[in-house]
């Protein structure tokens, strides 16, 4: 299935039915009157939180949602039908926004969530409506009013409660294979990862907690440079981050910083999100090193180091228990 985190759409809403001119003709009733009937009401445009999507593929080749018109009005002071609204499932986290002033209308977080993008136009008016003491044979109506119609931008940000990141190749992939029944793919090559990959780890308790493996940052990724810019928006929902270093890179004190410097300069307050910081690769590093490493990443981060291998799955149980507590599981 193709991840798709942003998609452009345009919602219509239906247009109210128009009100029509009629006059009672019949037997036996000599001042039948006017009997013309309203329009009935244009349908709304409302998106639903679906639990069952994980992204915005639907809306890639689909832009435009027009919701039915209503029906005209008829004789007899009938109404017409209002048309029926339409319904737009979307992923739990979807953003909507105005695509042309950005300002925020909804946030669907929790499945079966409902947000009104669109309404529709009201019904016109039949001629027995202007019935009056002054006027006995109305020949005035009006016509529907049209629905709503805005541009909108859909944006899926990930809901999950812990956000594994790092630069490419520091190996937050085959963490969370190991961790959980996840199946990203895995090869040593940077941005192996192009989509986050989402896995479910069992809590002690027996619950399941949702990790995600956010796609490698670069240098100048809050500026755009590489994949992190598209994808940071997916850590903004998580409680608690873990930063994983590459024990076997040329320059992990370099590594650490260099994400850093992003989550201060992307904002919404990540550099602030509780993290744990992880070395992984240990078994590439010898006692001497190792100890080394470890001071120089405690000292440029002032955060306790956690060391473990995901490849040899050493390490973890720690890693988890650490997350657990920070969790407060």
């Amino acid at each position: 299935m193709q991840f798709i985190d942003q998609a452009r759409i345009t919602v219509r809403a239906g247009r109210g039915g128009d009100g029509i001119m009629a006059f009672r003709r019949e037997k036996y009733v000599p001042a039948g009157g006017p009997s013309g009937g309203d329009g009935g009401d244009g349908g709304k445009v409302v998106l639903e939180a679906d639990a069952n999507l994980q992204t915005l593929l639907d809306f890639k080749y689909k832009r435009l949602f027009p919701a039915p018109d209503g029906r005209r009005g008829g004789p007899n002071r009938c109404t017409g039908a209002s048309g029926k609204d339409l319904i737009i499932k979307v992923p739990c986290g979807t953003e909507v926004r105005h695509l042309s002033t950005g300002i925020l209308l909804g946030d669907l977080t929790r499945s079966e969530d409902l947000l009104v993008v669109a309404f529709g136009g009201r019904g016109g008016l039949g001629n027995a409506h202007y019935l009056s003491n002054r006027n006995r044979a109305p020949e005035k109506f009006t016509e529907g009013r049209d629905g709503e119609e805005w541009l909108l931008q859909l944006e899926l940000k990930l809901l999950a409660e812990v956000g594994i990141i790092g630069l490419p190749n520091a190996g937050k992939s085959t963490l969370i294979s190991v961790l959980s029944a996840a199946r990203p793919k895995i090869a040593d090559y940077p941005f192996t990862t192009l989509v986050p990959n989402l896995g479910v780890v069992r809590r002690p308790s027996g619950d399941g907690t949702v990790f995600a493996d956010i796609p490698g940052l670069i240098a100048g990724a809050a500026q755009g440079a590489g994949l992190g810019h598209d994808f940071l928006r997916h850590i903004e929902r998580t409680r608690l981050l873990i930063h994983v270093l590459d024990g076997g890179a040329e320059d992990p004190v370099e590594d650490l910083l260099v994400v850093e410097k992003e989550l201060v300069a992307y904002g919404h307050d990540l550099v602030e999100r509780p993290r744990l910081l992880v070395l992984n690769k240990q078994e590439l590093l010898d006692e001497q090193h190792q100890d080394e490493l470890v001071d120089a990443l405690q000292a440029a981060s002032g955060r306790r180091l956690i060391l473990i291998s995901a490849a040899m799955a050493l390490g973890l149980e720690g890693l988890l228990a650490q997350v657990w507590k920070e969790l407060g599981v």
